[in-house]
């Protein structure tokens, strides 16, 4: 199902990261008392109530001709576009401004639903702030303290009045549903022709031909895919370009939707930040993955040392993908790419591993003989029992006796004694300590 889509807008230095970072519950954004110091949209999972929803910080809106400003009312428009409700926030101590009444035309216009959220009242006294709000024309104000977490439940209680029904998928449950992401131009619709094995999707060699997300069904070999190509996400300041307006936001939707993610990268042009930036992103949301190169058959000179070197640099600049197999292929060329739809198919498969009880207990008990756990303050981290609770990706608990006795690294110790011993390539895998009584 699609998640619901929040944007927190209001002019610069209202508080909108403080409250962002409240409903997200981590401090990704940067919060800083100058005006504009958020420069571009921000996204990241939120909850409330079992509702889960995506939310988007967007830098503030002010009206004026300066270059930066510009930009940021730009982007907080293409936040309002995309979003199913709105926060908007004013700063109750300093009263309406012109600015907030201009927002607010901006939001009239949007016809979304909007929740007036008045930030700074940070004691019971400073309620009777709220009443100058109402003309505003937006309802209820509802009254907030960003640096307190005050009335934000209500808060919450009250977007998630705004929710749309979320929509059911309409593929079969045993449909593996691939999401195509990477920077403009490195081949993504040539890659879907390429598995489908018909012209479906425009190619083209201009940057950013793509500007939605498409599904692309079709079957092979007795499997049922579905393709999500999406829009290719470029790097920051350039977001606000006409025609790539959607596609960081659209890509997020295309990954929340897929069983496996391609991270399709340009052979000719090799790896740069905003490749990582993405696929990170794939990795947050614990799809499978596997690399792409794409035009490979486009590089000069190489020799037998070219593609093992190429992997060794992927390996390098992408430590948090070590478990993601590479594939080198042309899309154009089709060299290679009988070899795509079965990786996809092993990957798929890895991401929904299911291990027996014993067999998990069986490998911990052996892994704990080769590497004791590790002691901190004469306590010895004890794993009692294990078991796995999830896929997609494979998550397991460890019940231990002090779960801040798991170290990271042997966490990490653990994660790849599992990958020895059960087939997890193209897979993200989830390790949770719990205390044994919980």
């Amino acid at each position: 199902m699609t998640k619901p889509v929040v944007a927190i807008v209001g002019r610069p230095n209202v508080g909108k990261s403080t409250i962002f970072n409240r409903i997200v519950g981590e401090r990704i954004a940067i919060v800083e008392d100058i005006p504009g110091v958020t420069r571009d949209r921000i996204y990241s999972q939120g909850e409330w109530l079992d509702t889960e929803f995506q939310v988007i910080d967007t830098g503030g809106i002010e009206i004026g001709d300066e270059p930066l400003l510009v930009q940021m009312r730009a982007q907080a428009e293409l936040a309002i576009k995309e979003s199913d409700v709105i926060i908007f926030m004013v700063n109750g101590r300093e009263g309406i401004t012109n600015a907030d009444q201009e927002v607010a035309k901006l939001l009239f216009r949007s016809k979304k639903p909007v929740v007036l959220a008045v930030n700074k009242i940070d004691n019971v006294e400073m309620q009777q702030q709220l009443y100058e709000f109402y003309s505003l024309g937006m309802g209820e104000p509802f009254g907030i303290s960003g640096s307190h977490g005050l009335g934000l439940g209500d808060l919450l209680d009250e977007v998630k009045s705004h929710f749309p029904d979320q929509e059911e998928e309409v593929y079969d449950p045993d449909t593996i549903r691939i999401a195509l992401i990477g920077r403009p131009n490195v081949g993504k619709s040539s890659l879907v022709n390429g598995m489908v094995g018909e012209d479906r999707v425009i190619v083209s060699d201009i940057a950013g031909t793509t500007r939605d997300a498409i599904d692309t069904p079709f079957t092979k070999d007795d499997q049922d895919y579905v393709v999500i190509d999406t829009a290719g996400m470029r790097k920051r300041g350039k977001v606000y370009e006409t025609t790539e307006k959607y596609s960081v936001l659209r890509a997020l939707k295309a990954i929340e939707r897929a069983d496996v993610v391609l991270v399709v990268l340009n052979a000719e042009e090799g790896i740069i930040e905003q490749d990582k930036k993405i696929a990170g992103y794939a990795h947050e949301a614990g799809r499978a993955i596997l690399f792409v190169v794409n035009k490979w058959d486009a590089v000069p000179g190489k020799d037998d040392k070219t593609m093992q070197n190429f992997e060794r640099k992927i390996r390098e600049e992408f430590l948090f993908l070590t478990y993601a197999p590479v594939l080198f292929l042309s899309a154009l060329t089709r060299q290679r790419m009988q070899h795509l739809l079965p990786l996809v198919n092993k990957v798929a498969e890895n991401h929904t591993l299911r291990v027996a009880t014993h067999v998990l207990n069986d490998m911990v008990m052996d892994a704990v003989v080769m590497n004791p756990t590790p002691t901190d303050k004469g306590k010895r981290l004890k794993i009692n029992y294990v078991t796995q609770v999830a896929v997609g990706p494979p998550t397991f608990v460890f019940f231990v006796n002090e779960p801040e006795l798991m170290h990271f690294s042997y966490q990490r110790f653990l994660e790849n004694r599992l990958r020895a011993t059960f087939d997890l390539e193209g897979t993200p895998v989830k390790i949770i300590a719990r205390k044994k009584n919980d």
